[in-house]
């Protein structure tokens, strides 16, 4: 009976400790919400979007950039969200069907690293180059690389 009583301390001690712990959930439950909320959100909302479109412009001014200097027609192209994709595969030389390519997930990163691979290829880099998109940060990097690095 001794050693049964020992097995089931652990248990049981766990049970109590959740059976208070969900009863006193209520008391957890009570939120204040300050006058600040609204605003720290509408902040952090604002900031993600300012830094989103410097992202946009960045890679846009980038494939431009690239476009130009590897002789594609259209590189306007590069400000427009879906025909960007459209001149990176002209710029790349790839077929315009990659594009189906680009909604299936996961198809996608490889493809996009395929297309990168092209066009650093296309601008006389090393096609080890389109590989570090996928790394972290250092994908943010390498468009601005392939545009003005000569």
């Amino acid at each position: 009976m001794n050693l049964s009583m020992k097995l089931h301390s652990p248990v049981k001690w766990a049970a109590i400790l959740a059976a208070t712990l969900l009863s006193a959930s209520g008391a957890f439950a009570q939120e204040y919400r300050s006058p600040a909320s609204p605003a720290m959100a509408g902040g952090t909302a604002v900031f993600f979007l300012l830094v989103g479109l410097a992202a946009y412009v960045y890679t846009a001014l980038a494939v431009k950039t690239i476009a130009e200097k590897t002789n594609t027609e259209n590189p306007w192209l590069a400000w427009i969200p879906i025909a960007n994709l459209i001149l990176l595969l002209n710029i790349a030389r790839k077929p315009i069907w990659w594009i189906v390519l680009c909604l299936v997930p996961l198809v996608n990163i490889i493809i996009f690293v395929m297309v990168w691979m092209a066009v650093a290829e296309a601008r006389s880099k090393p096609s080890w180059v389109g590989v570090l998109m996928i790394v972290p940060f250092v994908g943010a990097i390498v468009p601005g690389y392939l545009a003005w690095a000569d």
